[in-house]
């Protein structure tokens, strides 16, 4: 990580933008800019916390899908909608994940057209210790009260829903 800065260099970023004449835009620039550079920082812990057990942040999020899942196996199609990511993502995760022995691809008993990721014992067992040193690492300690939590998880999820993320 970088030494950290005197100054806030999207609030300067900010400045600038009004000073170049894109008054309309700034706020937007700053609030977008500081979305991403938050997803940087929280990436940056997960990853800090998942590295040393042999994850990726996309690898573990398919082994909790598959782990609260009622029968520990989805289709991989619906793997890819409910992680809301492209189909090659889920291939790539599912055959990482294969390659080290925590899921199998098993046919689906009724849809021979369709391949399900199964969780195995040993990715339920790494799904749950990787779920506890996030959850004391990274989940339970974010940096913010619960009152700020609050307000970013319902600012974020109306911004969510009305740019079509979900219907509900």
């Amino acid at each position: 990580m970088s030494r950290s800065l005197d100054f806030d260099p999207i609030i300067e970023a900010r400045r600038q933008w009004v000073a170049h004449g894109w008054p309309e835009a700034a706020s937007g620039m700053a609030a977008i800019t500081s979305i991403f550079r938050a997803q940087q920082l929280f990436l940056a812990r997960i990853d800090a916390v998942l590295r040393p057990l042999g994850l990726t942040f996309a690898r573990y999020e398919v082994l909790m899908l598959l782990a609260f899942s009622r029968r520990g196996a989805l289709p991989l199609n619906k793997i890819g909608a409910r992680l809301q990511v492209h189909p090659t993502s889920v291939t790539n995760a599912v055959d990482r994940l294969e390659e080290h022995n925590l899921i199998k691809r098993v046919p689906h008993d009724s849809d021979r057209r369709t391949t399900l990721a199964e969780i195995l014992p040993a990715g339920r067992d790494l799904a749950q210790r990787a779920t506890v040193a996030l959850n004391q690492q990274v989940f339970s300690k974010p940096g913010m009260n619960e009152e700020d939590l609050a307000l970013l998880v319902d600012v974020l999820q109306r911004f969510r829903k009305g740019a079509g993320d979900f219907a509900g």
